[in-house]
């Protein structure tokens, strides 16, 4: 059957068929949608460039009940009320197979029209997909990603009044994967959106959510507090579309715990000040750059241990032969030949690589340095300049800082082979090896250094720079920089350590768990 209009207060609004008749009568918007970049836009009404907007960002895992709270937030601005015996969802439902990768879009609404209805300003609600998905951990790394382009879209987000953490009243215990998923939402956040972070409790009954706020606190999130200096929250519960014929007092009293909370959570956007997220996008930015210049590293660093034991393997080589021609009396410079392994470069495909809209599991190369700039997670770049680590035309990661033009961005990475080669030599070759290993040493030593650096730029600008996903890097660069003896940075690196809590490392182990379980499936299909 054909679209419908429905008005509702001075809107005229295209609504989809009835999805079921009853009390309420529930049907599906159909709002005006556009696709920018890797988001989806979808509008409710016309702006009015004179009215104030508020920006609402919500997170959580997955199953948390933002669906729900979105067309509860929706129903509110419209003016539904209980008595109206009608529901409208502007979140389509769409059944996914159990194979089918859940890669959703980040998904901004926006609510126009309504502002002299109920609210004194329009809305705008950034819905994310769920934290801990069946899509795995890679599908949360896609969600900061498009969140950061989201961020940085000119015709994004710029500025937020609140970050609404989802939480169901029945998640009763901290466990390790909701310690994961509060761990990889906090580590989003510049330092400055502490103050704006609440706790938006779904199902809820009414009653204050006593073992959802001891999660929280459990956890150390770090959220706007009241004046007992307990994280502020608000209640919803998510039965609005559920049919009222039976219970309908039960129902309405739950409709009530939803107006109030929504109520209340307005009132918390009138009195809160919206937050730039320049500081958020750097926070972003910086873990991406910390992932890949880690992994960057660990690749180097690799090639270098390599190409010392080659080296060493030709300076043994080298003395033996200075001590047979001392013995033997041989004629000095004589040619001879030694066997070694060497290190190498090729290429190796990445399984999965695929060319869509965008380009998805693709690797940034150097092809100068031949080296995997970004690899790991780089989902949203479609040419080597859209990448994140690519700043004011050069590359932050690769050995010589290359520019973007000696990048690609392909279904390939570069690997580290060993092969066996013979080599002729003559004794003249000694110094020669050991410059080279003295270079080698000092570039190992810079590597470090660029990596601890970025390091200590998250702690000063993250709302938790000792997330789950910097836990890892620590340990790295503190075994790296005991190596090098370079006790001051160590001494830094392990004071930062000891700040993680036992949630923190929780997160970390549920997060390892995950990625051996995903990668068991994979190899066991």
């Amino acid at each position: 059957m054909d679209a419908a209009l429905f008005v509702k207060g001075s809107v005229l609004l295209q609504i989809i068929d009835l999805i079921h008749s009853g009390s309420p009568a529930v049907y599906q918007l159909r709002p005006k949608k556009q696709e920018f970049g890797t988001l989806t836009r979808i509008t409710v009404g016309e702006k009015n460039p004179n009215k104030t907007n508020k920006t609402i960002l919500l997170v959580g895992e997955t199953g948390a009940g933002k669906s729900n709270m979105i067309n509860a937030l929706i129903n509110y601005t419209m003016g539904v009320k209980f008595e109206d015996e009608v529901w409208f969802q502007i979140k389509e439902e769409k059944k996914r197979s159990q194979t089918e990768t859940q890669t959703s879009d980040v998904i901004v609404y926006e609510i126009f029209g309504f502002e002299d209805e109920t609210l004194p300003y329009s809305l705008t609600i950034i819905d994310t997909p769920g934290y801990g998905n069946t899509g795995g951990l890679k599908q949360d790394t896609n969600i900061s990603e498009r969140l950061l382009n989201c961020f940085q879209s000119e015709d994004g987000v710029h500025e937020l009044h609140a970050v609404g953490l989802v939480i169901k009243a029945t998640d009763n215990r901290l466990n390790d994967r909701l310690s994961y998923v509060f761990d990889s939402v906090a580590s989003l956040f510049g330092k400055n959106l502490e103050k704006n972070i609440v706790v938006l409790v779904t199902h809820s009954d009414g009653r204050r959510p006593k073992n959802v706020l001891q999660a929280v606190e459990k956890a150390k999130i770090k959220c706007a507090k009241n004046e007992k200096n307990q994280p502020v929250y608000f209640l919803f519960n998510n039965c609005q579309d559920e049919d009222r014929t039976e219970d309908t007092e039960i129902m309405e009293n739950a409709d009530k715990t939803t107006v109030t909370g929504i109520k209340q959570f307005i009132d918390f956007l009138e009195e809160t000040a919206p937050q730039k997220l320049v500081r958020t996008v750097e926070v972003m930015n910086d873990r991406i750059t910390l992932t890949a210049c880690i992994q960057n590293l660990r690749e180097r660093i690799e090639m270098t241990e390599l190409k010392q034991t080659e080296i060493r393997q030709t300076q043994e080589a080298l003395k033996k032969n200075e001590e047979m021609q001392e013995n033997e009396e041989m004629q000095e410079n004589e040619e001879f030949t030694v066997e070694v392994n060497e290190p190498y470069k090729d290429k190796e495909p990445i399984d999965g690589g695929r060319w869509g809209l965008f380009f998805y599991e693709g690797a940034v190369c150097c092809t100068v340095c031949e080296e995997n700039c970004h690899h790991r997670g780089c989902t949203m770049a479609w040419k080597p300049e859209h990448c994140e680590v690519m700043k004011k035309g050069r590359c932050t990661v690769c050995t010589k800082k290359c520019p973007v033009s000696a990048h690609v961005k392909e279904k390939w990475k570069y690997v580290t082979k060993t092969r066996k080669v013979k080599k002729k030599l003559e004794n003249e070759h000694l110094e020669n090896c050991n410059k080279e290993m003295k270079q080698l040493t000092a570039e190992k030593k810079q590597f470090l250094d660029e990596s601890y650096q970025h390091v200590v730029r998250l702690e000063q600008i993250a709302l938790k720079a000792d997330s789950a996903s910097t836990i890892d890097h620590l340990d790295f660069l503190i075994e790296k920089m005991k190596e090098e003896g370079d006790t001051e940075k160590v001494q830094k690196l392990e004071e930062m350590r000891s700040r993680v809590d036992e949630r923190t490392r929780a997160a970390l182990l549920y997060k390892k768990n995950s990625e051996k379980q995903i990668k068991n499936q994979c190899n066991n299909p």
